[in-house]
């Protein structure tokens, strides 16, 4: 895998996942911390079978990620639930 070197990374603490028949659009967000804004940061679209393998490759890293160093909890707080928003059918 090659990277450009003018590739700058991205941090998103939020994530709102559109998708209709033929794809999956993901909006990465940084939500400013005491405002009730978010930026955008990032979006990325991708077809229904790589968002498939997309999750199976999230579970297997959260597995291992949870075997070497600790479980995560699911969260609690409602706000860390409320930073994941599912549009279904966008146009």
């Amino acid at each position: 895998m090659t990277l450009p070197p003018t590739l700058d990374p991205v941090y998103s603490n939020m994530i709102q996942v559109a998708y209709k028949e033929d794809e999956f659009t993901f909006i990465f967000l940084h939500q400013i911390p005491g405002a009730n804004q978010a930026r955008g940061k990032a979006i990325v679209t991708i077809s229904p079978s790589h968002a498939k393998n997309l999750l199976a490759v999230l579970q297997r890293t959260m597995d291992e990620y949870e075997g070497k160093f600790r479980k995560i909890e699911n969260p609690q707080d409602k706000q860390q639930i409320e930073n994941v928003t599912s549009m279904r059918g966008y146009s």
